[in-house]
């Protein structure tokens, strides 16, 4: 009978020691990721698996674990899998990756997304938008226009559905401007839009009538002066110092453009734009810069990346560097504070610095603290 009763005994302390932190003070945390691993979106949820396992790798400790369930980029499959994972007695989740996928996700009582998406409006209300979002850019904006005593300050904008976006950042960050523009991206209206805004009729008027006053005068050096003129294509001052344009890619070229052809230069005005995540394309393009803007740090996005080729052979995006910072996140948190109390896990104020830069969090709400950038001929630079 003892015997039997040492057998058990030993039998029982073997499993303990198989169970991952048996006598350990450390809490297990567990974290979902909801990623499309399937569908036309699959190859960004492939991505964010992988760096949340490279997060896992450089915290090295035994107490996180990470569960992947498919969105297929599917508001009802992103719920379904919502579910799943709260099964599980998870509480806390990485993801969905985009806005649509979040409209059912109030059904999930006690517990909390860190959504990728930089939309901060209509959110459900365990939904904690994660991206880089409009009040972040906008206040690293409103620290250069300080800095660089720009007091006179215009807004546009295309109409697009995220101009509401815009319009509520700009309200809560009380950036000062002197005005607001919406406008379309259709070339045509854009530049006859453009065309009003900076008075390019009347100060292409203006041109004209100097040129023929100076032709009907008896100055000495009239024809020099008149030859001097027609080089040029407008005469009088715009009323800003500075432009925020709140346009990516291709669109934002264009409204650049505009503001050349309406003889508004980046050389003579501020063009700031809001966050274009060292897009190549504007790099290559010497005739509309210089541009400035706030991003995320540059050196740091570097590194990650090479990190990460080296360890996949594959090159990572935004996301997947905000996925591996948030796993980072969690775990600070949850250093801090019980993970299981959600209700005040995101409530306190807090900062975290991680790859992406530092997250400022209070009231259920994650800003980041921005760099700021200048591309000028050709190059990127830091300002602050």
């Amino acid at each position: 009978m003892k015997k039997t009763f040492k057998i058990f005994i030993l039998v029982v302390l073997i499993n303990l020691t198989k169970l991952p932190n048996a006598f350990s003070n450390e809490e297990k945390i567990n974290i979902g990721l909801l990623v499309p691993m399937s569908g036309n979106n699959k190859n960004i949820g492939e991505l964010i698996i992988k760096s949340t396992r490279m997060a896992l790798e450089d915290i090295n400790k035994n107490n996180i674990e990470i569960y992947p369930k498919d969105t297929s980029n599917n508001p009802e499959k992103t719920l379904k899998a919502a579910k799943e994972l709260k099964d599980l007695g998870v509480k806390i989740i990485i993801g969905p990756v985009f806005f649509k996928n979040l409209i059912y996700l109030n059904e999930v009582e006690n517990v909390i997304f860190l959504s990728l998406t930089n939309k901060t409006l209509d959110l459900p209300e365990n939904i904690i938008s994660t991206g880089v979002n409009s009040i972040s850019q906008l206040r690293a904006i409103k620290k250069f226009l300080i800095e660089n005593d720009l007091k006179n300050t215009i807004f546009l904008s295309p109409k697009l559905d995220y101009e509401l976006e815009v319009k509520e950042a700009i309200k809560n960050s009380k950036i000062k401007y002197k005005d607001y523009y919406s406008y379309d991206t259709e070339p045509t209206k854009l530049t006859k839009q453009i065309e009003k805004i900076t008075n390019y009729k009347i100060r292409q008027q203006n041109l004209e009538d100097e040129i023929s006053r100076i032709e009907k005068s008896d100055l000495v050096n009239k024809e020099q002066r008149i030859e001097k003129l027609k080089k040029k294509y407008t005469i009088g001052k715009v009323n800003f110092d500075s432009v925020i344009i709140s346009d990516f890619g291709e669109s934002l070229k264009s409204v650049i453009t505009s503001l050349l052809y309406t003889d508004v230069s980046p050389k003579d005005k501020y063009i700031i734009t809001f966050n274009q995540w060292f897009d190549e394309s504007l790099i290559k393009e010497n005739n509309i810069q210089p541009i400035y803007y706030p991003s995320i740090n540059n050196e740091n996005l570097i590194n990650f990346k090479e990190k990460f080729q080296k360890k996949y052979n594959l090159t990572p995006n935004h996301l997947t560097l905000l996925s591996y910072d948030l796993v980072g996140l969690i775990y600070y948190l949850s250093i801090k504070n019980d993970i299981s109390e959600l209700d005040k896990l995101f409530k306190k104020k807090n900062t975290f610095k991680g790859k992406i830069g530092i997250f400022e969090i209070k009231n259920n709400k994650i800003n980041h603290k921005l760099n700021f950038y200048k591309i000028d001929n050709k190059e990127i630079k830091k300002i602050f």
